[in-house]
């Protein structure tokens, strides 16, 4: 065990899969007090997203959790077929009933090493405009599907009762940048996304094209209006440090099987997002 409590953050979990599964259930703190940021992509069956999170809140002392976009999906293969804001409130609801935190409730202060900073879990999907600004979100859509490169999200990520999911990205940044604004700058702040704040962490996707389903242009200033401490966020499966502006930004996923089985584990799995590792940004 560790003398003092870290901040630690993980991401697309993907408990679908049995090997993740595994990884997820052999998970521990270092330190009874330690908190763990869960970023999103837990897993896209309700009862699975319940269950892990219920697990790691019993074994961790506070547990935040941020909607990914597998979350949001409506499959066959889940009991619960509920869409749009109708599944984001279940997903809510059962989070409570485990006692983990999420993003429409009051956010927590971590006091360890490193604080006091304000933990603030967000959900705020995607707009399509990290894209070629030469082109319109029509055509970087098409150019996607011509190229056979088309986010999943748009079978099953449905926006009901919203138009379409970059309306309710829309209103999601609105109601979000008025709860920061009303924390005031008393005291700095861990941003937690599913998706990148900023677009420069996709320009090194395979595939350019996919980044129009990785964020919003809406927060590119985010990290400097508001007092931030650091950036956590997942959803690229490219797990790294990257600092923009002096604010360090934590990729902290896990990803599929066939990647972290190919190019490893990432080292470590829970990332340590306070106290801030000396020594660990790979690119400014």
């Amino acid at each position: 065990m560790r003398d003092t409590p870290r901040l630690l953050a993980v991401s697309d979990l993907h408990v679908t899969f049995p090997a993740n599964r595994a990884l997820v259930d052999s998970l521990r703190p270092g330190h009874p007090d330690d908190w763990l940021i869960v970023a999103g992509d837990v897993a896209e069956r309700v009862d699975d997203v319940e269950r892990t999170l219920g697990l790691l809140r019993e074994r961790f002392a506070q547990v935040v959790w941020a909607p990914g976009n597998h979350e949001l999906w409506t499959t066959r293969r889940d009991h619960v077929r509920l869409r749009g804001v109708e599944r984001y409130e279940e997903l809510v609801r059962r989070c409570r009933r485990a006692g983990v935190v999420t993003p429409e409730d009051e956010y927590p202060v971590w006091t360890g090493e490193g604080g006091p900073v304000r933990v603030v879990p967000m959900f705020l999907l995607y707009d399509y405009t990290f894209r070629d600004p030469a082109t319109s979100a029509q055509e970087a859509l098409a150019d996607a599907y011509r190229s056979r490169v088309v986010c999943t999200d748009e079978y099953l990520l449905h926006p009901d009762p919203y138009p379409s999911r970059a309306a309710w990205c829309h209103a999601r940044v609105e109601e979000t940048r008025r709860r920061l604004a009303a924390c005031g700058r008393d005291l700095p702040m861990v941003l937690v996304n599913h998706w990148p704040l900023v677009r420069e962490p996709t320009r090194v996707l395979r595939h350019p094209q996919f980044a129009q389903w990785c964020g919003t242009e809406l927060t590119a200033d985010w990290h400097r209006e508001f007092p931030t401490a650091a950036v956590v966020y997942g959803h690229l499966h490219i797990p790294r440090v990257t600092v923009h502006d002096g604010v360090r930004f934590v990729e902290v996923s896990l990803g599929y099987p066939r990647e972290w089985g190919r190019y490893g584990l990432p080292e470590p799995l829970l990332r340590q997002v306070l106290p801030a590792p000396r020594g660990v940004a790979d690119a400014t």
